[in-house]
Parts: C-alpha cells; structure tokens; sequence
C-alpha cells in the first residue's frame, strides 16, 4: 500500500485510513477487531477515530468506539499503527453533542479534558493526530491552537488537524498559527466523493498552496455509490434508519445522499466501473486517491466482505480515459449532494 506524509510532518500513513465509527453500534466488539486485523494485515497503518463515535451519537454510547479500538491497538506494536481521533467542538444547531453534557465549545478546559478522556479510553500515552471535529468560529482561532499546541508539547499529540472546516476556517487558523507561533493545522478531513466534489475548488486550493493534506471521509458517498440504494432505501442501511425514524438532522443529512441526482450519479459511475471490470465501490476509492492533495482516504466497514470489496482499489490507478468520463459525468450532474454540510458553518 502507498505511504504519504500528513501535511508537513513526520507521520507517513497509508493511502487508506480505516474508520472506525461504526464501532460499537453496527458492529460489535468481535467484528470490530476482525475488521481491524484485516486492514493491518493488507496494510493499513492509519485508524481514525473520535470522542463521539459510535454514530448515531447517543448519551449511552459516546466513547465506546475508542474503547473499542483501544483494546485492539493493546495487541499490536503501537509505533506501527498511527492513531487519529478528534474533539467534538459545537452542534452548529444541528444537535446537542452528547460529550461533556453539550458542553463541546474549543477552549482550552475542553480540548485538554476532552483529549485526556480520549488518551484513556484509547490506552495510548500520545495520540499522532488530534482533531478538532467541527470548528468553533466563535473561539478565537489562537485560543485554539495554543490549547492543542500545549498538547503537541506535552507529548500528549503528535500533529494536529481539523475536521468539517471551510476554506475560510483553514486559512484562517493557518494565518493565526503563522501570526501566534504556534502549531499548524496538518491536516483537514472533509466529506469528498464523486456525488460532492467540492473540494476540488477552493479548498484544494488552500491545501496544496499551504501543504495540508486533505482526509476525505465518505468516499463511497455514505453508500450511495456501492449502489445499494438505487431501488430503494435498503433494510439496514444508516441513511434507510435516518429516513424511516430519524430526527430532522439526521433526515435532512440523509436527503442530501440520497436524491435522485446522486442515485443517477451512483449509476452512471457503475456503467463506467463495469466498463473497465471493476466496482463502483473500488472506483470511488480509486478515484478519491487519485488526487495529489489527499494523503489518505478514510473508509469504513461493518463486515470484512465490504472491506475486502474496498481494498480491490489499494493499488488501482485510473487512467486518463476513465478520469475523463467520470469528469464528464459532473458536468451533467454538477453538485449532486446539493449541500455538503458547511453552509450553516
């Protein structure tokens, strides 16, 4: 499997990242740790995490995903498995995030109580990179980082990166970082994938002028793209429980995978993936990898079958042809995710 360097720093990670935030709610603990052992053993030395998980996030179960992985990271060499997790940062009127009783604004008492919590439920002495999940626009950028770079130099962390972040957001705390001498953000972990595309304008932008390595998550656009939801919300998919008995947020997340525009989109990317005898679901994780400022696409997984169906992409290269034809199909279906999820931000 290909390595690639977060950012500017020292840590080099596989181009896959394994995620885990499935952990705890659509698989127990045994799947879990077989999923893990299977990516180790295919490669994957890079597992992404955070205080929140398992999703959907519940009072009862915040937590329970790195306590999870912390059990499995204790039977392997910890300077082979680069660990990533995150601090949950606010709801943005979306929810109340079930961490801390909703107390998740990013000062300095939080992202120290929070990063501690996570240290213990992961068994770890030092997380390699600590993420801030959503932004804190309401935090002056500075107050931030100096708290996260108090953890780099207590060697509590690693590196640091941020998670669900504007191009402004990423600029901005890049300048305040520059300004403040203290730590840069590494990293930047988004929604990416060939039904949302955005990251392709102006945050590409920004991480290859400022050396910030993109982390798309939702590769496989939450499962739209495996196809699976072509006739139909199936029985057990995460957007079919969103949409059957979810509350508003979780609806309306799930009415922005699943629209006619994406599904056309799902089935477009099929014809061309059967066309060079492979999968929608390799193609789209071909496709995000493919691109020079990710360092790592973050996957996930409830059996090792997907997993296995996922990894058909590890050395897969799309060629020029096929990179055209999947372009020309964003330009028939531009946007197909009409909104990513930063608009409120």
């Amino acid at each position: 499997m290909q390595q690639r360097r977060l950012g500017s720093s020292g840590i080099v990670v596989s181009d896959i990242c394994m995620g885990t935030m499935t952990f705890g709610s659509s698989c127990d603990e045994s799947t879990s740790h077989a999923i893990c052992d299977h990516a180790f053993d295919a490669g994957i030395n890079f597992f992404d995490a955070a205080e929140i998980y398992p999703v959907p996030p519940k009072d009862e179960t915040f937590g329970v995903t790195e306590e999870i992985f912390g059990r499995w990271l204790q039977t392997k060499p910890r300077d082979l498995v680069t660990v990533a997790t995150k601090v949950t940062g606010p709801g943005h009127g979306w929810f109340t995030p079930p961490v801390r009783h909703g107390r998740t604004t990013l000062d300095r008492h939080q992202i120290i109580r929070a990063c501690e919590d996570s240290l213990r439920r992961l068994g770890v002495e030092t997380i390699d990179l600590y993420q801030i999940h959503w932004p804190d626009h309401g935090m002056p950028y500075e107050e931030v980082l100096e708290s996260l770079t108090h953890l780099r130099r207590t060697g509590k962390v690693r590196v640091i990166g941020c998670s669900n972040e504007t191009s402004w957001g990423l600029m901005k705390s890049l300048w305040a970082a520059d300004i403040h001498g203290v730590d840069r953000y590494q990293t930047v972990q988004n929604n990416f994938s060939l039904i949302n595309r955005r990251c392709e304008n102006e945050l590409a932008q920004v991480c290859r002028r400022e050396n910030v390595s993109l982390l798309p998550y939702s590769p496989l656009g939450g499962g739209v793209l495996t196809g699976k939801y072509e006739n139909g919300p199936p029985p057990g998919g995460r957007f079919s429980e969103y949409l059957q008995t979810g509350n508003d947020r979780q609806k309306a997340m799930a009415q922005r995978f699943v629209n006619d525009r994406t599904i056309e989109t799902a089935v477009r990317m099929h014809e061309i993936a059967e066309s060079i005898g492979t999968t929608g679901t390799a193609l789209s994780v071909a496709w995000s990898k493919q691109h020079d400022f990710v360092a790592s696409t973050i996957v996930g997984a409830t059996s090792i079958e997907q997993l296995k169906e996922i990894l058909v992409a590890d050395d897969m290269i799309l060629d020029d042809e096929t990179m055209a034809r999947i372009d020309a199909v964003e330009v028939e279906i531009p946007n197909a995710m009409t909104e990513d999820g930063l608009r409120r931000l």
